[in-house]
C-alpha cells in the first residue's frame, strides 16, 4: 500500500507491528535515514540490536545470497518482542530476492524494513511494496520539516516551552539547513536548556544553530535577491564546479524568496527571518513588495516542475540560471 506524506509520518511514529513490512525511499539518504531510526524505534523499542531482534543487511549483500533475507525473518530470537530486518540501499538488483521474502512472509516473522534511493514508479521494488496488502511504501520528499515535525523533534527532545517567536524562528532555521543539522541542533538546544524553566528564546537558538547554513547557495541567492544580474553567470559556475544541483538549487531558492514573501507580508511589526543574512534579508523583502515576491515564487515553482519532468531534455542549470536571470531583472524593476 501506497502511504501519502501525512499518513507516512503517522505510521513511521506508530508503525504496527503485525505487517509485513515498509519500504522508505528518496533522493535525499540523511532524510530516508531519518524515518527509517525513527520507525524502527518506535516499532522495536529500545535495545532491540543488544536483544538480537534487529537484523542488519545491505541490498548487495542479498542480491549475492538471496537466502540471507529468508533466513533471517524465519529466525528465532532468544528474547521476547518485536523483530525486524532492515535491508540498506536496496534497488532493483535486490528485489528478487526481496520480492521472495514477501511472498514467503507469514504472521510470526521479522518484519521486512527497507530502505532505497530515487526508485522510479516502474520500479520493480517499489510495485512490490505498494501492490503489497500487508506491506507499506512511502516516499521521502525535499521538502523541509513541517510543523508537526518540527512539533515532534521538539517533544522527543523534552522541549515543551517553546512561544510562537522561538517557534518561527525554528520554522526558518529547518528550512535553511538539512534535516540532519536541524535534528542535531534540536538535541543540542535540549542540553542548552537542560535544567532552565524559562521557555526557548530566538537568543538561544541563534546560541545554538550552525554558524553557517549552505554560504555557497547563499551567495547565489543574495545576488538574486539584490538584482545584480551580472554577478549571476560566475556564481552559478562556482557552484557548478562544486557539484551542486539544478533541484537543490531551485529548492533553496523557492525556500529563500517564500521566507521574504512571509516578511513582506507581515503585519505585527517583527518579521520573522532568522539565520546570518537576516537583515540583509529584510531589506530584500521590503525592497521586493508581497506582489512581486508572489511573482518570483510562481516563476521558481515552474522551474521545478520543469525540472523535475519526465519529458525534460534541456539543461537543467541551463534552466535555473535562465530562472534566476529573470528574478533578478524583475527585481531592479
Amino acid at each position: 500500500m501506497k502511504l501519502s506524506p501525512r499518513d507516512a509520518n503517522a505510521y513511521f511514529a506508530k508503525p504496527d507491528a503485525s505487517k509485513t513490512g515498509l519500504l522508505i525511499y528518496g533522493t535525499d539518504g540523511m532524510r530516508v535515514a531519518l524515518k527509517r531510526q525513527q520507525v524502527l524505534t518506535a516499532l522495536l523499542g529500545d535495545g532491540a540490536e543488544e536483544e538480537m531482534r534487529l537484523s542488519r543487511m545491505a541490498g548487495s549483500d542479498i542480491r549475492k545470497d538471496p537466502a540471507l533475507l529468508i533466513d533471517a525473518i524465519k529466525a528465532v530470537g532468544f528474547f521476547p518482542g518485536p523483530r525486524a530486518v532492515f535491508v540498506e540501499e536496496a534497488n532493483d538488483t535486490a528485489a528478487p530476492a526481496i520480492l521472495a521474502a514477501l511472498e514467503d512472509w507469514q504472521p510470526g516473522d521479522a518484519q521486512i524494513i527497507v530502505t532505497g534511493g530515487a526508485l522510479k514508479p516502474t520500479s520493480k521494488l517499489r510495485k512490490a511494496f505498494e501492490a503489497h496488502p500487508q506491506a507499506y511504501a512511502a516516499a521521502i520528499y525535499d521538502n523541509p520539516p513541517t510543523r508537526e515535525e518540527i512539533d515532534t523533534a521538539l517533544r522527543d527532545a523534552g522541549l515543551t516551552q517553546v512561544p510562537g517567536d522561538a517557534m518561527a524562528a525554528l520554522a526558518d532555521l529547518a528550512q535553511a539547513i538539512d534535516p540532519g543539522d536541524f535534528r542535531q541542533t534540536v538535541e543540542k538546544l535540549a542540553l542548552y536548556k537542560m535544567n532552565e524553566a524559562d521557555p526557548v528564546s530566538a537568543a538561544d537558538i541563534a546560541a545554538c544553530a550552525p554558524t553557517s547554513t549552505e554560504a555557497d547557495v547563499d551567495d547565489v541567492l543574495m545576488v538574486v535577491a539584490e538584482a545584480r544580474a551580472h554577478d549571476i553567470g560566475p556564481v552559478m559556475q562556482k557552484l557548478v564546479a562544486q557539484g551542486a544541483t539544478p533541484v537543490g538549487l531551485c529548492i533553496g531558492a523557492m525556500r529563500h524568496f517564500r521566507a521574504l514573501h512571509r516578511a513582506a507580508s507581515d503585519i505585527s511589526g517583527r518579521p520573522t527571518i532568522f539565520g546570518p543574512n537576516r537583515d540583509r534579508m529584510l531589506a530584500q523583502s521590503r525592497r521586493w513588495g508581497a506582489a512581486k515576491l508572489e511573482t518570483a515564487i510562481t516563476l521558481l515553482t515552474d522551474t521545478d516542475l520543469q525540472l523535475r519532468s519526465a519529458g525534460q531534455n534541456a539543461p537543467g542549470m541551463a534552466l535555473v540560471e535562465r530562472a534566476f536571470i529573470r528574478l533578478a531583472m524583475l527585481g531592479g524593476r
